[in-house]
């Protein structure tokens, strides 16, 4: 089985310990994808706005988490 199922099946245990191992994980495993994938948006041109929509936050929240990170702070 792979990390990830293995990691989304552990969630569900009826172990707390477990499932809490498992979920915090997953978040960590999410927040590192949402980066990878609002560097390729901005990569590609897209405004913070259109980032934002896609990912049901405000236009100044994805800013403020990911402009200082180098994806083109100061623009838009």
């Amino acid at each position: 089985m792979s990390e990830t199922k293995q990691l989304a099946a552990d969630a569900s245990s009826r172990d707390p310990a477990v499932g809490l191992r498992a979920v915090r994980a997953l978040r960590d495993l999410a927040d590192r994808l949402e980066e990878l994938q609002v560097g390729n948006a901005r990569g590609q041109g897209w405004s913070w706005q259109e980032i934002a929509v896609c990912l049901g936050v405000s236009r100044q929240a994805v800013h403020k988490k990911y402009a200082r990170r180098g994806f083109g702070a100061g623009e838009d």
